[in-house]
């Protein structure tokens, strides 16, 4: 044991005499120094060059879309598919609320909308055969009216022309030319001609009476147009509640409105919820960026588009490549909910920042809201 101490112990002494000759020169010295000067100066000038060409920030965050997923309608929680750190699609079932005093509302509707519906059958019907049967009747009266006319006139040439005949009759008989037979049947005759354009005349009143009756019986149409006109009207209210009604019935089936992933849920199977009531946290993992605040002294340099590299403290030595997509229009210090506006009159100057967003490709769905993450922005032309 003893021997081998010693040899060790040899090995040594030599190895650092060696190392004594090697460094102990002046040569070696310098070509040391030279060595960690000259590795140095990569070091300084890499950073300095970098300092040079990009915006850094460190001190920002991941965000992503989040999503607050609530009811519209109120009731009890009957299944509950969702399950924390599940993946999503748009359109996936999430909650489903009790739904059976909605449906059977809905049924309720359904049949009032079809007695309404057979009861505007039944009025368009009637219409249809009040229009027949009273197109006949005025149409009968029109065409007796007609007739009545035509009589009237036939009795009214026939009376003009027995009095210009019994006038020279009368002409005649006073000249002692015809006999007084001859003059009696004369007057007769316009006596039966005034009596027929009376009858005629009568007649005429009495198609244009039945005429009257006949538009009167018309109007009838226009009271059933009415009431079809209000049957519509009943049945577009209840086809609009029924559309309601059917809108809460789907609203009580809650489904994802993005694709991604159950983040943290608020409710169980059981529990009766209210309108407005968040239930659970989705967000959108594909969706990912980070609002960096940037000095003014360098937002001069940061353009739309520009490329940027974000590293995150999560996964150290991965980076991720990101894009500028907006610079914000106001230092962030205008959106205080306390604004400092110095009333005292003591100023010091701090430099304000403005807020960027940068879209960051995702990968393999290894970025999350909220993990720290450190931004270099490329500056164009350096």
């Amino acid at each position: 044991m003893n021997d081998m101490s010693s040899g060790i112990a040899s090995l040594r002494a030599r190895g650092q005499g060696l190392a004594g000759n090697l460094i102990g020169t002046p040569r070696a010295r310098l070509m040391l120094l030279g060595g960690v000067g000259l590795i140095a100066l990569l070091v300084i000038g890499s950073w300095l060059y970098a300092r040079y060409s990009h915006v850094y920030v460190q001190d920002s965050r991941l965000s992503s879309t989040m999503v607050s997923i609530s009811s519209r309608a109120a009731g009890w929680i009957t299944s509950f598919p969702a399950k924390e750190g599940a993946t999503i699609k748009k359109g996936d079932l999430l909650i489903e609320i009790d739904a059976r005093e909605a449906t059977l509302m809905l049924a309720e509707m359904d049949a009032g909308l079809e007695a309404v519906r057979a009861e505007k059958a039944a009025l368009s019907l009637s219409r249809d055969q009040a229009d027949q049967r009273t197109k006949s009747q005025f149409d009968m009266a029109q065409a007796m009216l007609g007739e009545a006319q035509a009589r009237s006139n036939g009795a009214q040439s026939d009376l003009q022309l027995a009095r210009a005949d019994f006038k020279r009759t009368d002409d005649l008989y006073k000249d002692k030319v015809i006999s007084a037979q001859r003059w009696e049947t004369e007057r007769n005759r316009i006596n039966k001609a005034q009596q027929e354009q009376e009858r005629a005349q009568a007649a005429v009143e009495a198609a244009r009476a039945a005429m009257a009756t006949a538009q009167s019986a018309r109007m009838e149409l226009q009271v059933l147009e009415e009431r079809l006109r209000m049957m519509a009207a009943q049945e577009a209210r209840l086809m609009a509640q029924r559309e309601r009604q059917a809108l809460d019935i789907s609203d009580r089936a809650v489904k994802s409105p993005v694709d991604g992933v159950v983040d943290e849920t608020f409710a169980n199977p059981g529990e009766y919820v209210r309108p407005g009531q968040r239930l659970l946290m989705v967000h959108d993992q594909n969706n990912i960026w980070v609002n960096a605040n940037i000095k003014e002294g360098e937002i001069r340099h940061v353009k739309i588009g520009a490329h940027a590299t974000v590293t995150v403290d999560a996964y150290p030595g991965e980076t991720f490549d990101g894009k500028v997509v907006r610079i914000g229009n106001a230092a962030t210090s205008q959106f205080a909910l306390l604004p400092n506006p110095n009333p005292s009159g003591n100023f010091t100057k701090i430099a304000q920042r403005l807020e960027v967003r940068i879209d960051v490709a995702q990968r393999d769905h290894l970025l999350k809201p909220g993990m720290m993450v450190e931004v270099a922005v490329d500056i164009p032309g350096r």
